[in-house]
Formats: structure tokens, sequence, C-alpha cells
């Protein structure tokens, strides 16, 4: 079977290469360090499953699943990333993702993870099922977010993490014109009057994570 492994970080992405080599030596496992050599390398074959980062120079890695999936609705997509916010990853999701798990994984879970979303099923690293889960049941997601368009939400987790506007439009291939109108409604939206207001507001939504 053939995977394609997106991750920008070459050491990285070479060292999970390898171990997906070792630990699973049926897979013929390709690379990509961009989400446009990710659309590139998919076109000239498909691959039956995708690892994908999140973060990604160009394209990010949300916007390029977006896209395979709509060339390609059968394109199944694992993500696989340092990023454990729940929004973050309900967008994953929503884009239609197959799965998800972190980078803190051991080398066991990574390797399940792939042979049960290779096998059809979703997967979800377990303490991150948890505590979707356990949103869901308390219906405690934040109803400012509930309120946004996914793209809002994208923007918005963007630029409360310092994204300038510019690269962001560039990222989601759209106009610096788009993204300060989207700017404007999401101040609007969540009565907010400066950017630092924003970024505050991402960190008490748990959309932003202060490193301690």
């Amino acid at each position: 079977m053939n995977i394609l492994l997106v991750d920008d970080h070459a050491v990285v992405r070479q060292g999970y290469a390898s171990l997906l080599r070792a630990l699973m030596p049926e897979l013929h496992v390709r690379e990509a360090a961009t989400g446009e050599e990710a659309l590139s390398q998919v076109l000239e074959q498909v691959p039956h499953l995708v690892i994908m980062d999140f973060g990604l120079p160009g394209i990010s890695g949300l916007e390029t699943t977006r896209r395979l999936r709509q060339r390609l609705p059968q394109l199944r997509v694992l993500f696989f990333s340092m990023h454990d916010e729940l929004p973050l990853v309900r967008q994953a999701l929503d884009a239609g993702a197959a799965g998800y798990l972190t980078k803190n994984s051991a080398p066991q879970i990574l390797v399940e993870a792939v042979r049960r979303v290779l096998a059809g099923h979703a997967y979800i690293e377990q303490a991150l099922a948890t505590q979707l889960a356990c949103a869901s049941t308390r219906h405690d997601t934040d109803p400012r977010l509930q309120c946004m368009t996914q793209r809002e939400l994208e923007i918005f987790v963007m630029l409360a993490r310092g994204t300038p506007a510019r690269t962001i439009a560039e990222q989601l291939c759209i106009s610096a014109k788009t993204v300060s109108n989207h700017l404007t409604l999401l101040k609007s939206k969540l009565q907010v009057s400066s950017h630092a207001e924003l970024v505050h507001l991402g960190i008490d939504m748990g959309v932003v994570r202060v490193a301690g």
C-alpha cells in the first residue's frame, strides 16, 4: 500500500517515514514537504492514505486536505500534528479527515492508527476522543466558536497565533482584502476592538495554548 507523509520538517518527516517502513514493511512511503507538493504527488499517484501535518508552509494542512477531499472524496487522511487543541481537531475532522493523533503518541499508536484508517475505520487518539466526547456531553463548546463558519474559525486561530494577514492570505489562497473582511466580521461577532484582544480571546477559548 502507498502512503504519502506530509511534513515540512525534513528530519521529523524522514524519521517517521523510516519508522513506518521498519514497523510496516508492506508499506511504500512517499514524502512531501508542503501542501503544494502533496497535491502534485497525489495527482501523479493516488495513495491509500495521506498522513498530514497541520502547520505547513504555503497551503496549510487543513486547506490541503479540503482540496484533496474535493478532488478525491474517497481519499483517507490522517492528521499527525503537535497541536491538540479541540477546535483544531474538530476543524480537521470537519475537513474530512479520517483520524487525528498528536506527535506525542508512541510509535505503536501511530502504527495502530495507520492500520485502522487503512482498514476503513476512523481513529482519534484516546485522550482527544475522550475530550471531544466530554465536551459534546457537557455542551461546553464556547458558543462564540459555534457562531463562526469553518473559514472564520480557521482565520481566527491563525490571527490569534500571530500569523500576519498576508501570510494567511497566501496559505489559504485568498486575497488580503478577504482576510481583512473576515477580521472585521470576527471583531464584530466576538465584540473585540483590537488584535491583542483577539489573541487573549483565543487563549481563553483554548484555540491558542501558551507555553508553560
